[in-house]
């Protein structure tokens, strides 16, 4: 199949119609599969800010965000991928970039064995969503403890909305999810996402939204640029099962529009690291949407 050589990505002895929806699409050719696309990600590392920081990024997939990361030259760079694959493909992204410091390592998001507060950023994309409640709270915390204080904990995921949306509704959403992407997707709303990280000591700074289009013609072009995302298409056109799959997710994601977005999220660790902060928000959080449905 064009695009990355199958037998180069994590899980490529799936078969198509069992494969996560994550890496079918990238075995079709996509390179970016976040819920808010490039933009979101490049808006949630500006505000992270990690020029000149100790960045340790959770889960980076493809390597995609590794490379946003790089050229926003860091002090230095390093992956906890727990598929030994996806760490060797972007092992490679790294050390090819010539950007300095910066490997990975075959590690657990939830228990990476690096030090305390060895990271001025932490960064995990798309990765909270596909865990359980005691998963999300494990990883957090990790996330937490390997902050110095002051630093910055940048998450990039799927969220229900709104904030009020009934449970019966939140059943049927990540239900109709797991059976399209084959991962036991449990998105939160956004506020649920803000509590998580405020349980675990971290105040959010700021908060973006953007419209879950991981799969419309505008953000496919946005996001790969023209001639990769007629590639991506004509992939999906000549591959029966892999196009049975992606119309299904992409059905899934039109029918629950209106009910699913993309979230980011930056939240910093206490310089004090009072117990008391960990439930508020810091003043004058900054709270931003992108309008277009793309």
């Amino acid at each position: 199949m064009p695009g990355i050589r199958r037998t180069t990505l994590p899980k490529a002895n799936r078969g198509d119609d069992t494969a996560a929806g994550h890496w079918l699409l990238a075995r079709l050719g996509k390179r970016v599969l976040r819920p808010g696309g490039a933009e979101l990600t490049r808006e949630l590392l500006d505000r992270a800010a990690v020029t000149d920081a100790d960045v340790l990024e959770l889960a980076p997939g493809l390597g995609r965000t590794a490379i946003e990361i790089l050229a926003r030259r860091p002090r230095s760079y390093l992956g906890a991928e727990q598929d030994p694959d996806a760490a060797a493909l972007v092992r490679d992204i790294v050390h090819k970039s010539g950007a300095g410091r910066g490997d990975v390592r075959v590690a657990d998001a939830a228990d990476t064995g690096l030090p305390d507060a060895s990271s001025d950023v932490v960064v995990g994309e798309a990765m909270l969503t596909m865990q359980g409640k005691a998963t999300k709270h494990a990883i957090v915390a990790e996330a937490a403890r390997l902050l110095r204080p002051g630093g910055r904990y940048a998450i990039h995921e799927l969220a229900l909305t709104p904030d009020t949306i009934a449970d019966d509704v939140k059943t049927d959403v990540r239900q109709s999810l797991a059976r399209a992407i084959k991962v036991n997707a449990r998105p939160l709303t956004v506020a649920e996402w803000r509590d998580l990280l405020a349980e675990h000591g971290l105040v959010v700074d700021h908060v973006a939204t953007a419209p879950m289009a991981l799969l419309q013609p505008r953000r496919l072009i946005a996001d790969e640029g023209l001639l990769r995302a007629l590639r991506f298409t004509m992939n999906v056109l000549t591959h029966r099962d892999a196009r049975r799959r992606v119309l299904q997710m992409r059905r899934t994601f039109r029918r629950h529009r209106d009910r699913l977005t993309a979230v980011a999220i930056v939240a910093r660790k206490s310089p004090t690291e009072h117990a008391d902060q960990s439930h508020v928000s810091a003043p004058g959080v900054v709270e931003a949407r992108q309008g277009d449905r793309s």
